[in-house]
């Protein structure tokens, strides 16, 4: 008797795990492609890179912090975006909407942290 589950067993294994003549290309699938990261600006060694980052109008810009301390993505005009604190691991989304040149900063380290963002039409 238990030769016989073996027998059931390995034809079962061996069943599950057939090709069909009628599947070409099986195993051949390439994987997706790797997901853009050309709208994302690292924050890291107390700067942001790319300093100067270009996008049209309606492009979802992301800063993540790649950083061991807190650090923040301000607009030097004070109004144009503003990311409050991102912890280190963390991100901010900014919908760029408005054309223009916008030079930001981080509050917690001064100008001396500084970035800019080109927003197309």
């Amino acid at each position: 008797m238990p030769g016989i589950l073996i027998c059931i067993a390995f034809i079962g294994l061996t069943i599950g795990c057939s090709k069909s003549s009628n599947d070409s290309g099986y195993g051949n699938t390439p994987p997706p492609p790797p997901t853009s990261s050309g709208n994302t600006i690292s924050i890291g060694s107390m700067s942001y890179s790319p300093s100067s980052k270009t996008v049209a109008k309606g492009t979802v810009v992301k800063w993540t912090n790649d950083d061991g301390n807190t650090h923040t993505v301000s607009s030097d005009d004070g109004k144009t975006f503003d990311s409050g604190n991102i912890a280190a691991g963390n991100s901010y989304s900014y919908t760029a909407s408005t054309p223009g040149t916008f030079k930001y900063h981080c509050k917690i380290h001064g100008t001396a942290m500084s970035g800019t963002l080109v927003v197309n039409p």
